[in-house]
C-alpha cells in the first residue's frame, strides 16, 4: 500500500512548470533584496547583526560582500530556474539562504523560514529530468515521470504551514478584531482602500477570512468539487497580501503549489501540450533504499509538527514571552512595542551610566531591543564583549514596559537581573520575562 501511494509514478509536468517558477522567484528575491536597499539596510549598515543564538559566527561579510552573496543566490535561481547543474544549484542555494537567515533575525519573517525548508525540498526532487539544460546536455536523464511522493511532500508541508497558521489566530484578541485594526491602522493611507480597511465590518471579515482559510484551503484543494473554488479564492487572497502587507514572492510562490493539486493532465494541457509525451503508465518503482529514505521524511515532518507546539511546554503566553515564537507559522499575529532602559554597572571603573541605543544599534535594532527578550539578552552579552575588550567587567540591567496589541504598557523585564551574566535556554522559561498577569 505504501509502496503504491508514494512511488507509483505520475506524470511530471507539474513538478517541471513548479521548477521554473520557483528558481524565477528566487531570483527575483535575491536581485530585489540588492535594489529596494534591503541588504544595506539590515546586513551592512548595522554594526553587527542579532544572529539566531547559538549561530553567532554566520555573520554578514564585510564591505559589499553581501552584494555579492546574494549576486551568487541569485545566479543559483536561474540556474534552478533552467535546470542548469540543478542538483548543486539546489542544495547551494538552500545553504546561502539559510545562512542569510540565521545571521540576522532583524529583518525575521516566517516566509523566510519557509524558503529555506522549501529550497531544501526542492534539492531532492528529479525536477531536472525534463525542459531542462541538464537533460538537454545529458539525455539519459531526461523522464516524463516522477514518483507520486514528489508532490505528496509539497502539499503535506503547505498543509502543516496553513493549519498552524489557522489554529495560532484562534485567540481572543484575533477574534475580537483588536488585532486586526491595529494591522490596518497603518493601511489608513493607501489609494481606494485606505478607508475601507478601516472599518468594522471588514476587520471581521479578514480576522475569521484569514482564519478560513488557513484552515480549510488545503483540503479544498484536495476534493476535486471545490478545487476551483479554492484556486480562485487562493488568488485573491494571495494578491490581497501582496498589496496590502508587501510580503515579497511569497503569494506568488504559494499559488504555484496549486499545481500539484490539479490532475496531471490538465498541468500537462496547459503548458506542455504537444510538447511533451503525457505518461500515463502508472508504473511502480521502488526505490534502493526506500525504508532510509521513508526514515529520514519521517523524521523531517514530525520536527515539523513538533516545534509549531513546543511552547505550550514553555511557562506563560508565547504573545508576551515571545518564547517558542520563531519556526512556529505565528504569522502576522499580533502587533508589540516596547521601550527599554540600559543600565551599565562597571565593576572595574566603579561608574554606573546608561546605555544610548542609538550608538550601538541601527533604529531597526533598537525596536527590537525594546521587546523581544533574546535581542535583550543578546544586546547585553554584547555590551559585556566590549567592555571585556577594553579590560572593563560590567553588569547589564534592563527596564522595559511592552504593550501587546495596543493595550497598556506593562513591566516586561526584572531590573534587578543581570542580563549580562545569565544563560540564555531555548526550551524553557527564562525567569527575568515578568508575568504577562
Amino acid at each position: 500500500m505504501v509502496n503504491k501511494f508514494l512511488f507509483k509514478h505520475i506524470d511530471n509536468s507539474a513538478l517541471i512548470v513548479f521548477r521554473i517558477i520557483f528558481g524565477l522567484l528566487c531570483f527575483l528575491e535575491t536581485v530585489g533584496a540588492i535594489f529596494t536597499g534591503w541588504i544595506k539596510r539590515t546586513l551592512i549598515d548595522p554594526d553587527f547583526t542579532f544572529s539566531f543564538i547559538g549561530f553567532e559566527w554566520i555573520q554578514p561579510l564585510p564591505g559589499n560582500g553581501m552584494y555579492f552573496y546574494y549576486a551568487v543566490m541569485g545566479i543559483l535561481g536561474l540556474c534552478i530556474m533552467v535546470g542548469y547543474k540543478y542538483r548543486f544549484s539546489a542544495i547551494s542555494f538552500t545553504i546561502l539562504w539559510a545562512g542569510c537567515y540565521l545571521m540576522q533575525k532583524a529583518s525575521y519573517n516566517n516566509h523566510y523560514y519557509l524558503l529555506v525548508l522549501l529550497s531544501g525540498l526542492m534539492a531532492i526532487q528529479p525536477a531536472n529530468t525534463y525542459f531542462s539544460i541538464d537533460a538537454k546536455l545529458k539525455p539519459e536523464i531526461e523522464r516524463i515521470s516522477m514518483p507520486r511522493w514528489c508532490s505528496i511532500v509539497f502539499i503535506l508541508q503547505m498543509f502543516i504551514v496553513y493549519t498552524y497558521g489557522s489554529l495560532n489566530k484562534i485567540y481572543p484578541d484575533w477574534l475580537d478584531t483588536t488585532v486586526m485594526a491595529v494591522l490596518m491602522r497603518s493601511k489608513a493611507n493607501y489609494i481606494l482602500v485606505g478607508d475601507l480597511l478601516q472599518n468594522h465590518i471588514m476587520h471581521y471579515f479578514l480576522a475569521y477570512g484569514g482564519i478560513l482559510y488557513d484552515g480549510l484551503i488545503i483540503p479544498l484543494f484536495l476534493y476535486k468539487p471545490t478545487r476551483k473554488f479554492a484556486f480562485f479564492a487562493s488568488i485573491f487572497f494571495h494578491l490581497f497580501n501582496s498589496f496590502i502587507f508587501q510580503v515579497g514572492i511569497f503569494p506568488y510562490l504559494s499559488l504555484a503549489f496549486a499545481l500539484f493539486f490539479f490532475e496531471p493532465k490538465i498541468i500537462h494541457k496547459l503548458f506542455f501540450k504537444n510538447k511533451k509525451p503525457f505518461y500515463n503508465a502508472g508504473e511502480i518503482i521502488v526505490p534502493k533504499h526506500k525504508n532510509l529514505a521513508l526514515g529520514a521524511m519521517s523524521v523531517y515532518f514530525i520536527i515539523q509538527i513538533i516545534l509549531p507546539i513546543r511552547h505550550h511546554f514553555i511557562q506563560d503566553n508565547v504573545l508576551w514571552t515571545e518564547e517558542g515564537h520563531r519556526l512556529s507559522w505565528r504569522m502576522m499575529l499580533r502587533s508589540k512595542s516596547g521601550h527599554a532602559t540600559y543600565t551599565i554597572k562597571n565593576h572595574t571603573q566603579n561608574t554606573t551610566e546608561r546605555v544610548n541605543l542609538k550608538e550601538y544599534l541601527s533604529p531597526k535594532q533598537v525596536r527590537l531591543a525594546s521587546n523581544k527578550p533574546d535581542i535583550m539578552w543578546q544586546f547585553s552579552q554584547r555590551l559585556k564583549s566590549i567592555y571585556a575588550a577594553k579590560g572593563d567587567s560590567i553588569s547589564v540591567y534592563v527596564k522595559s514596559y511592552v504593550s501587546v496589541n495596543g493595550k497598556p504598557s506593562k513591566t516586561y523585564t526584572n531590573p534587578e537581573v543581570d542580563l549580562a551574566n545569565v544563560k540564555w535556554s531555548a526550551l524553557k522559561h527564562s525567569d527575568w520575562i515578568l508575568p504577562s498577569k
